[in-house]
């Protein structure tokens, strides 16, 4: 390094710069450029969690149990001559039989019960329909006569006499059918939610 700069200036050791004119003395080494290091921080997301569907609730908006209640409707219409009063209280149980086949899920008693009255409405709503041909060309009520003969109030005559009347005129008659049908459609109700809830019960078990 010399000891005098340019301008006769006598530099210090190890002088950088020219105190009188400011020179550089020596080449400076350039200052390496600082890398920033940043924290890089992965976010792993997290996997989707997939969370048990929650069963639909048993009533007319739930496919799978409509589908099932019209099948076992209709198979206990068909079999109404054969097994009279019991195929209604089967078809609410295996409607809830087959449910749990179709679903794996095991329907408590008031499930049961919505499932054997979804299947009682749409089993009376068949059987009506089947009797309406027999009331229109007065089967039906040839046969309610006939009911009516064998049963205790055909012993008292004014009994006889006034039912006899009332079928006689076709207001009493459309009357009684309707009245007639309107039991009939309870009765059936009743029944297949009474077997809807048996069902539940029994099979809720296993």
């Amino acid at each position: 390094m010399p000891e005098f700069c340019t301008c006769g200036a006598q530099l210090p050791p190890d002088a950088l710069f020219c105190h009188k004119c400011g020179k550089p003395q020596r080449e400076i080494a350039g200052v390496a450029p600082v890398e920033e290091v940043t924290d890089r921080i992965e976010i792993h997301s997290a996997p989707p969690v997939f969370q048990a569907a929650t069963p639909l609730r048993v009533d007319f908006r739930n496919p799978v149990a409509v589908r099932i209640a019209l099948l076992l409707a209709v198979s206990a219409t068909v079999l109404t001559a054969f097994l009279p009063f019991l195929n209604w209280l089967a078809a609410g149980f295996f409607a809830v039989f087959f449910y749990r086949r179709k679903t794996g899920v095991r329907l408590n008693v008031g499930a049961g019960v919505r499932l054997g009255w979804i299947t009682g409405i749409l089993a009376s709503a068949a059987f009506v329909l089947t009797q309406i041909p027999g009331a229109l060309n007065g089967q039906l009520a040839n046969t309610i006569r006939q009911q009516l003969h064998n049963s205790p109030f055909q012993q008292d005559p004014n009994v006889t006499r006034q039912v006899s009347e009332l079928l006689a005129s076709s207001s009493g008659l459309a009357f009684f059918l309707v009245f007639t049908l309107a039991a009939l459609f309870l009765m059936i109700t009743c029944l297949a939610m009474a077997g809807g809830a048996l069902g539940a019960k029994l099979t809720g078990r296993s």
